[in-house]
């Protein structure tokens, strides 16, 4: 079984930074790729980026890209998204997921999800 934990949500003014930390159990960690989705209040979940199981390929969603940078570091079983200049828009649960396969974005294809860590961006 694994587990994903998210953490480093909280509350920022827009134009802040937060930085998302999703730590994930057991050995396998390195073999797939990871992602980040988000859902914001009353709206469906949407994807915001992935990165390869090696981090050589990565993803962006084309309303972060220039802002998020999503990371891993598969010595500590970790995957990051870093978020600058935040908007009022980006307010939303973030959630990280773990992939079949060594990179896709597809929600159909994450197998295990965590719990969610709230973003909120006031303006």
């Amino acid at each position: 079984q694994v587990q994903l934990v998210e953490s480093g949500g909280g509350s920022v003014q827009a134009g802040g930074s937060l930085r998302l930390s999703c730590a994930a159990s057991g050995r396998t960690f390195n073999n797939y790729g990871m992602a980040w989705f988000r859902q914001a209040p009353g709206k469906e979940r949407e994807s915001v980026a992935a990165i390869s199981w090696s981090g050589g390929n990565t993803y962006y969603a084309d309303f972060v890209k220039g802002r998020f940078t999503i990371s891993r570091d598969n010595a500590k079983n970790t995957v990051y998204l870093q978020m600058n200049s935040l908007k009022p828009e980006d307010t939303a649960v973030y959630y990280c997921a773990r992939s079949r396969t060594i990179f896709t974005i597809r929600q159909s294809d994450m197998d295990y999800w965590g719990k969610g860590t709230l973003v909120t961006v006031s303006s």
